[in-house]
This record gives C-alpha cells, structure tokens and sequence, in this order.
C-alpha cells in the first residue's frame, strides 16, 4: 500500500541523490545514502580479455567524487525524471532518467528516513 508521505520520502531521496551530484552538494548526496551503498556498472568489452567488467563506488567515493564536482551540470543542461517503480513498507524501487544516465535505485526506509542501498546505472548511447 502506497503512502503519500512515504512516496514523497522516496522521491526526496531520489532528488537528493542526483541533483546533489549535479550541483557538487556532497551534503546532500550523504543524506540520500546509506553508508554501505554499492553504485554499479557493467562496462562492456572493459575487461583485459575483452568481456564486460563490474565496476562499483562505495557511498564514501561517491560522496568524495561529488565533493570534487565529477557530476557538476549547470541546469540548464540537465533533464530528469525520476520514477518510483515500487514501494513497500521498508523498500523502493526507483528509476531515474537524465540527459545521460539510466539509473535504477534500491532504496530503504533506515532509521525512520528513506536511503538509497543500491544503484545499477548505465550511460545512454550518444
């Protein structure tokens, strides 16, 4: 069952999420986080024998990498959607959609406040 609050919880911490990337807000991006986050790639053809390659960021290097503005976009530049796939008491699943990424976001309520666990993202094709 939906709970508007909850909903907008979710949303919240999925905005925190990428416009704290976009706008190098590290604060921002700490919030949206749990501290144990794995953010995941599959880089095709990455690997030394030419397969594809998982390649993760912990919650810290992400929070590092926002600090040093690796994601800073001027919003002018930007297009975002976010969409909540699914929700449950404890969990969500959320997809975000921006000029350049795919993101799909596992997110869970800790300690009274929605974070986001888990990311598996992609870059668009050009």
């Amino acid at each position: 069952m939906e709970r508007p609050v909850d909903h907008q919880a979710i949303v919240q911490a999925a905005l925190d999420y990428i416009e704290g990337w976009h706008d190098q807000d590290a604060q921002r991006m700490e919030r949206s986080l749990h501290p144990d986050l794995a953010k995941r790639i599959v880089m095709r053809g990455a690997s030394p024998h030419g397969g594809d390659q998982l390649s993760q960021i912990s919650a810290l290097g992400l929070i590092q990498k926002t600090r040093r503005g690796i994601g800073l976009k001027p919003r002018e530049d930007r297009r975002t959607s976010v969409t909540v796939l699914d929700q449950s008491r404890h969990s969500a699943s959320v997809k975000i959609e921006t000029t350049d990424t795919v993101e799909y976001l596992h997110l869970s309520r800790w300690n009274a406040v929605w974070v986001v666990v888990n990311v598996l993202w992609e870059l668009k094709e050009s």
